[in-house]
């Protein structure tokens, strides 16, 4: 059973850093793509970055390019989100997910909660 954990979320500044990590059970990344999906208050959920190991193929919400990073450790395995430069609309509950490449994405976490103000 696939089991994604996420962890880092938090309150910040706008133009502040976050770093979420995403642990993985159950799971390697050969099998899905990895990545995660945002939900902000009153909106629907969307895709911010996918990764798929099996091309080394990688998808940014056009909002997020040059702030956000995705990358993994294929050992732990272990998945980040690096968020620089952080904007009041980046506010949401962040969900580590499996099968990003798929809508919807097969396998979810419970998500962490980044907020931004300022």
């Amino acid at each position: 059973e696939v089991q994604l954990v996420e962890s880092g979320g938090g309150s910040v500044q706008a133009g502040e850093s976050l770093r979420l990590s995403c642990k993985a059970t159950g799971y390697t990344f050969d099998e899905y793509a990895i990545g995660w999906f945002r939900q902000a208050p009153g909106k629907e959920r969307e895709g911010v970055a996918c990764f798929r190991s099996s091309d080394g193929q990688t998808y940014y919400k056009d909002s997020v390019k040059g702030r956000f990073s995705i990358s993994g450790e294929n050992t732990s395995p272990t998945v980040y989100l690096q968020m620089n430069n952080l904007k009041p609309e980046d506010t949401a509950v962040y969900y580590c997910v499996a099968d990003c490449d798929s809508y919807p994405p097969r396998y979810w976490g419970k998500g962490t909660l980044v907020t931004v103000s300022g």
